[in-house]
């Protein structure tokens, strides 16, 4: 009960019921206020105006916000009047359904915003089929009435943005939180789950693609905001999470652990490793309190657990010494310390995170420059070329754009011929279910058919109770509420929310709710039918087809990124921005690459070609990001010693081994380069310094000296880890290069 009531509590503190609220205030007010002075008439127009101008109301750049909304009034408006003047005209109507859906479908192109927008104006087109207007002067005022309904629910938005500034980013910033403490929490599971790392791994693969979604939504609405009298002190602490929940991730991503390593190290001392595992979950528990307590906005947790933690991870260094003996241990005990060092980055991230939600004076400002802060934000083209790069069959978004077309122009034909009731509700269903790919089409059909029929059975059930209208009106603005607080975070729910709304909102107007309930279901039902056929016969867009160029796309960027590495381990302090910006674009591949691999997933099974294959290329990718990351965090938090010619060298082999994966996807024939026996002595030199070291240590353990210092600790981390890491990466990138080979044989 206890966890029902945070829920509850957390859900209705979140910017997700504030956006419920939002919507439903704007589209009930009009409807009051011209009740009130006798114009309820003209009411519809005016809610309807605003119905259709809330998609493009999302968390980010207020001024990219208000420019969506705007684009999106005057787009509903245009549309409007297209099919109203039309609707007489059977075939010029068809003609314009088809260009509609293609042209504004097409919109996608420009990112997830105009996708919003493009779905606001497909969502008109529709709604004007279901309004009767005989005149040109009806038409005129309807449209009219329409902008103003868009203009008032801007007003509205801007109101609430003003009443509580701080909704949507504290609510990004809590999902943030507790995405990246789930994802600790599943990183503890695969340093032991030995038989269940694959489907852990596959777990990973959505939570890193999810945390990098909001990073990115939270760098658009934190950096972009120009403020005329600098940013707020609340801005401020808003921005120090946020870096801290970057560095966080980067942190959790260096630490891709070598986990055959880790078995053969512990095979038999897996107990030595609880410790490790146990404080992962202590850190990835605390972030989600913190989540939590960002929204209730309450006093945040004790840090004593994670001192407790904390302490119990290093005990177990010396545990773990004891008990094998050096110096069989100092391979072990190095992977632990390493371990260790990286789980107490973390909690200093995390105490900082602490501290700034608990307003302590001394918290760092942040130091930003805007030639800075620019390099962090994913910029948006919006040239027209953008949308005449993508009119080929080989853009996936034209492709859909052409299978949607195609299905609104069936689902109209169908429903016009078969005579079928409210044929507009086909065409609706098509709009809210169909995606650019097949999995997705298929989940959102289940979903909205689901959700329909539970909709459907909760008003039934309710009007078998009861007839009053008053009940019928609370009930249709409660479901409005709920279900756009709902219709991101779980659209079954949405869905069936959606359906009693309108079943009750018809019901005020038409007394036989049962009638509009039968028709809601079957119109429902074959709108996903049609939804799912146009994904599966016309022009499908299978994964497996699209990922090369996603493919191509983080091998380059896994080279920058190994390449910028290099760069910091020369010059940490001139070369610490260029890393962080390399990294940043590296994620971002890598979140698409991961993405890409999902929907593989949700593909029928006879389409996913060579899906072991495909497994291998993405997790090889993602595991040259995490071992090339841990170089990166160690030179960042240690004092380190000059990059070594043999080094670099290493850096370069691994690097033309990418370039030669790149070129082999690229169809130009790679330039294999013939220095085995080189890299080799490279090789031996880097790990002879750790055995130079080694040796050294041993000699002074047996003179008495067992005390180490500081110094020669991370001296002896530097040798182990780096080399290591390096060999690693040259091995990846050699196995990432066959996998590449086989891949371009079945393209």
């Amino acid at each position: 009960m206890k966890t029902h009531l945070k829920n509850a509590e957390l859900f209705l503190k979140g910017s997700n019921f504030y956006r419920g609220v939002r919507v439903a205030s704007a589209v009930v007010t009009p409807f009051i206020i011209l009740f009130f002075f006798g114009y309820e008439a003209l009411a519809p127009s005016v809610m309807v105006g605003v119905f259709l101008n809330a998609p493009g109301d999302i968390p980010g750049s207020l001024k990219r916000k208000v420019n969506g909304i705007l684009i999106s009034i005057g787009l509903t408006m245009l549309i409007t009047g297209v099919i109203l003047f039309l609707k007489p005209y059977l075939i010029l109507l068809l003609v314009a359904i088809g260009v509609i859906s293609f042209v504004v479908s097409l919109l996608s192109v420009y990112g997830f915003r105009a996708s919003l927008v493009s779905f606001s104006g497909l969502l008109s087109m529709v709604l004007a089929l279901a309004i009767h207007k005989e005149t040109a002067q009806d038409i005129f005022l309807h449209i009219g009435l329409m902008g103003i309904g868009g203009l008032w629910y801007l007003l509205v938005s801007f109101t609430f943005q003003k009443l509580s500034p701080r909704k949507d980013n504290n609510q990004l910033l809590a999902d943030t939180l507790q995405l990246i403490g789930q994802y600790l929490k599943l990183r503890a599971r695969l340093l032991t789950k030995k038989k269940k790392r694959e489907t852990l791994i596959q777990e990973a693969l959505v939570l890193q693609t999810q945390i990098n979604e909001k990073h990115e939504t939270l760098r658009e609405a934190l950096f972009t905001e120009r403020k005329r009298s600098g940013r707020s002190h609340y801005d401020e602490k808003q921005l120090l999470i946020f870096i801290s929940t970057i560095n966080i991730f980067e942190v959790i991503e260096a630490k891709h652990l070598d986990y055959n390593e880790i078995d053969r190290l512990f095979k038999d001392k897996k107990e030595h490793l609880r410790a490790s595992k146990n404080l992962n979950k202590v850190l990835g528990n605390h972030l989600i309190v913190l989540s939590e307590r960002l929204i209730q906005s309450r006093k945040i947790p004790s840090k004593d657990s994670l001192l407790e933690a904390l302490s119990g991870a290093n005990q177990a260094i010396t545990d773990y010494v004891e008990d094998v003996k050096l110096p069989k241990a100092r391979k072990g005990a190095l992977v632990l310390k390493n371990l260790y060092d990286y789980q107490e980055l973390l909690l200093q991230e995390i105490r900082s995170i602490r501290r700034v939600m608990a307003n302590v004076n001394e918290a760092s400002k942040v130091s930003l420059k805007r030639q800075d802060r620019s390099q962090f934000l994913t910029l948006q083209e919006y040239h027209f070329s953008v949308v005449l790069q993508n009119l080929s069959f080989n853009s996936n978004l034209f492709r859909h754009a052409l299978r949607f077309t195609v299905a609104m122009v069936f689902a109209f034909v169908l429903g016009t011929v078969l005579e079928i009731h409210n044929t507009y509700w086909i065409l609706l269903t098509i709009i809210v279910i169909i995606r650019p790919n097949y999995g997705l089409t298929k989940t959102r059909s289940k979903d909205r058919v689901v959700g329909t029929l539970i909709g459907a059975i909760v008003a039934i059930s309710i009007v078998l109770i009861t007839q009053n209208i008053i009940i019928y009106g609370v009930l249709a603005i409660v479901s409005l509420i709920f279900a756009f607080a709902l219709i991101q975070q779980n659209y079954k729910s949405g869905a069936a929310l959606i359906t009693i709304n309108v079943i009750f909102v018809y019901s005020l107007i038409n007394p036989n709710a049962f009638e509009v309930i039968q028709y809601r279901v079957i119109d429902t039902v074959i709108g996903a039918t049609i939804a799912i056929l146009a994904n599966y016969i016309l022009w499908p867009s299978w994964e497996v087809n699209n990922l090369k160029e996603v493919l191509l796309d983080a091998l380059k960027k896994n080279k920058n990124y190994l390449l910028a590495t290099q760069d910091l381990y020369h010059d940490k302090k001139q070369n610490l921005m260029a890393y962080k910006v390399a990294r940043k674009e590296l994620f971002l591949a890598i979140s698409n690459l991961n993405a890409g691999f999902q929907r593989l997933t949700q593909d029928p099974k006879s389409k996913q070609k060579e899906f072991r294959l495909i497994y291998s290329l993405v997790t090889l990718n993602q595991t040259i990001v995490s071992a090339t990351a841990s170089i990166g965090s160690f030179i960042i938090n240690h004092k380190t010693t000059p990059a070594s010619h043999e080094f670099d060298a290493m850096i370069l082999k691994i690097a033309n081994t990418l370039q030669m994966s790149c070129a082999i996807l690229e169809g130009i024939p790679p330039n294999n380069q013939k220095d085995k026996k080189e890299i080799e002595v490279v090789e031996d030199v880097l790990l002879k310094t750790f055995k130079d070291l080694s040796d050294e240590r041993d000699n002074n353990i047996k003179k008495g000296n067992i005390e180490i210092n500081t110094e020669t600790m991370h001296q002896l981390q530097e040798a182990y880890l780096i080399p290591n890491q390096l060999i690693w990466l040259k091995s990846l990138s050699e196995n990432l290069k066959k996998a590449t080979i086989s891949y371009s044989e079945i393209l």
